[in-house]
């Protein structure tokens, strides 16, 4: 048990890290295409790695926020910006978002799971704890378009992001309530969301426009 404990921190961890650079990279490619500086790059950067995270803490009200209790995640995303800022070019752009779309598709599995665990730990409703999941998952892309000046890509890219995290994020709660392992309920919830974010960039599925 101790041993499949172990695991299951690991893989958290593991995909933590991926799922941080790849919100991070997301933010600092958006940043070089608006021609910010160096600040504002690192400043988007930081807000698509931990936005959601944070906003997730302000509406639980834990303190001290994720990121102060981790803070090489902090000196992590500082590195990704410098050598980003230093080597990444135009030409890289198209690769390097390619390359991001599985650690990111993982990163909205493990953020969603995140946030849904923090709510059940304080014995909130599911739906509460579904919507805390989105909130960690989802956020911080919103705020990176915000800061950007655009409509966030969640609200307008029509390929499904936020409904993965909405189905993986009940996986989460379900096998939770039927008192499933923690490891079990992470690997669910990353699974299902990261499945079918894939099968959505795959096979090109499209959320309905409302047409008026």
């Amino acid at each position: 048990m101790q041993n499949v404990t172990l695991w299951g921190e690991t893989l958290r961890l593991l995909v933590e890290l991926s799922a941080t650079a790849a919100f991070a990279l997301s933010g600092i490619l958006e940043g070089a295409r608006k021609r910010l500086d160096a600040v504002g790059v690192v400043v988007v950067g930081f807000l698509a790695a931990f936005g959601g995270g944070t906003l997730r803490d302000l509406l639980l009200d834990q303190r001290p926020f994720f990121w102060v209790q981790h803070v090489g995640l902090l000196w992590g995303v500082l590195a990704l910006c410098v050598l980003a800022m230093l080597f990444l070019r135009t030409r890289h752009f198209e690769v390097t978002e390619r390359a991001i779309q599985w650690p990111d598709a993982l990163g909205l599995g493990l953020f969603t799971a995140s946030g849904v665990h923090q709510a059940l730990l304080l014995d909130l409703p599911g739906l509460v704890a579904v919507l805390m999941g989105l909130v960690t998952g989802v956020a911080g892309g919103v705020m990176r378009d915000v800061v950007c000046n655009d409509i966030p890509s969640a609200f307008r890219g029509h390929r499904p992001y936020t409904v993965c995290a909405f189905a993986g994020g009940w996986a989460y709660v379900g096998l939770w309530s039927a008192q499933a392992p923690g490891w079990l309920a992470l690997v669910a919830c990353v699974s299902i969301t990261a499945g079918l974010r894939g099968l959505a960039l795959w096979r090109d599925w499209q959320l309905p426009q409302w047409r008026l």
